[in-house]
């Protein structure tokens, strides 16, 4: 038991100082991150998938979100896989969102393709991941101030989730779960825990204890310090349907 701690607690450490390289290289060169030193996924950043600027600048907490919020866009699930489908992805919800919703900007963190792309979000994401602060979105009603939000193309009532975007959804948040400190037991919630919508999907919902587990492993926590995630916890607050995302 003491071992498997050591050695979750090793792993994080690892990763931490491998976030930490790759955010500098962002910082310093302006493209695609990878979260992953030894080659794991990317993070495509706002000028590779062509963002148009925001309205105004975004605001910047000096803290870190304390939970992960899975969403789905609730789009056709496209049999599209490439490159230049996410990066037109990312255009058309942000393009939504500013010129429909009238925001200023695209409202999640982070997005991930059906084809397992991972695209920035919200100007200064990024940035804000490597600092340990949070971005502030437009992504769940009453609960922007303390949660990051990934966007998951497609729609997961009935269908289920394709691999590649499942792979990525874990990457991501061992990712985000090391870089915050956060416990992906309690951590990794789903929009409708917070806010009165089908999102991200039944399917999707009912695969979050699993997700949980897959990060737990992929950053080495101990299994049986897994907490599951109570609805008190998620501080669900069901008071009507949020403003929508991505066409929801």
């Amino acid at each position: 038991m003491i071992a498997i701690v050591a050695e979750g607690m090793i792993r994080r450490n690892l990763l931490r100082a491998m976030i930490g390289i790759a955010a500098a290289d962002v910082m310093m060169g302006g493209g695609a991150m990878r979260a992953d030193a030894d080659g794991g996924f990317r993070v495509y950043t706002r000028k590779e998938w062509g963002a148009v600027p925001p309205k105004r600048a975004p605001r910047v907490l000096n803290r870190p979100p304390d939970h992960i919020i899975v969403h789905h866009t609730a789009s056709p699930n496209t049999g599209e896989r490439s490159q230049a489908h996410a990066f037109g992805l990312s255009r058309q919800i942000q393009r939504f969102h500013m010129d429909s919703r009238g925001w200023d900007d695209i409202g999640e963190q982070l997005t991930i393709s059906r084809g397992g792309f991972v695209m920035e979000g919200r100007t200064g994401s990024l940035q804000a991941i490597q600092r340990n602060g949070l971005v502030i979105g437009a992504q769940s009603l009453h609960h922007n101030e303390h949660t990051l939000g990934i966007e998951n193309e497609g729609t997961y009532m009935k269908e289920d989730v394709p691999d590649k975007l499942w792979e990525s959804l874990i990457e991501v948040c061992a990712w985000l779960c090391t870089a915050h400190s956060l416990n992906p037991g309690t951590a990794i919630v789903g929009h409708r825990d917070y806010n009165g919508t089908d999102c991200p999907g039944d399917v999707l919902y009912r695969r979050l204890p699993q997700l949980r587990k897959e990060v737990a492993r992929r950053i080495g926590e101990d299994a049986s310090s897994l907490a599951a995630a109570s609805q008190d916890d998620r501080r669900a607050i069901g008071s009507g349907r949020p403003p929508r995302i991505a066409g929801r």
